[in-house]
């Protein structure tokens, strides 16, 4: 067993416990009380309130460390953006994906303009370290705009369809924010889909592709990367 971080100290359960549950609930489509009932199977009495503190809490940190191991991703962005309503008010989430439909980053933004893709533009240069060869987008016109500002010399296709990877990627927010009946301010969206985002790379291990003992030493490799960043 590996020893927990300090700031597992003070908590009555220990690191592999908090880690699973927060692990439950960005990993599959359930709700608090539903990751509350699993670890009531296994024996272990929790609150479903506790289970949000843990997330709130401890999300951030494994995002950054994930964020860390998981590196520089595919060359190919493709960049879509959809709407999401929280208390009543309509925002735009911006989503980008590589050519193996990793997701390379998340933002979530009050407005879907110029500025806006500007802004989610320079944050992917920075996170990746250099900007992409190609960009693939639909039609928004201020994709355009900002592509055109922020890096020019980047090849970019807007075409029908072209950018259908980006959208199926939208799939699994859409899934989650019906459990979780909507978000419930901006901070605590953007915190969940940026862990969310970065399981699912984790996990994602695209099963048809490949052979059933290949899926299984991939899937064990997963485990141990998330039991090191979560419990060293």
């Amino acid at each position: 067993m590996k020893k927990p971080t300090p700031s597992y100290q003070r908590h009555r359960f220990p690191s592999e416990i908090i880690s699973h549950a927060v692990w439950l609930y960005h990993r599959f489509c359930l709700s608090f009380r539903e990751v509350e009932e699993l670890l009531a199977e296994r024996g272990i009495t929790v609150t479903y309130e506790t289970i949000r503190q843990w997330c709130q809490k401890f999300g951030p940190d494994y995002a950054r460390t994930l964020k860390k191991r998981q590196g520089r991703l595919g060359d190919t962005w493709h960049i879509d953006e959809v709407f999401v309503t929280i208390q009543g008010h309509r925002h735009y989430l911006y989503r980008a994906v590589d050519q193996d439909g990793d997701v390379i980053d998340i933002l979530l933004q009050y407005h879907r303009n110029q500025r806006a893709a500007e802004r989610f533009f320079r944050r992917l240069i920075k996170g990746q370290g250099s900007e992409p060869r190609w960009l693939i987008t639909d039609k928004l016109r201020s994709y355009a705009a900002a592509h055109r500002t922020v890096m020019a010399t980047v090849h970019h296709e807007n075409h029908v369809y072209a950018n259908n990877r980006a959208e199926v990627s939208h799939q699994p927010t859409r899934q989650q924010e019906r459990a979780m009946r909507g978000f419930h301010s901006v901070d605590q969206a953007q915190r969940f889909l940026t862990l969310h985002g970065l399981t699912q790379n984790l996990f994602r291990l695209v099963r048809h592709l490949m052979q059933a003992v290949n899926y299984r030493l991939l899937r064990t490799q997963a485990f141990q990367v998330w039991q090191e960043a979560v419990c060293e």
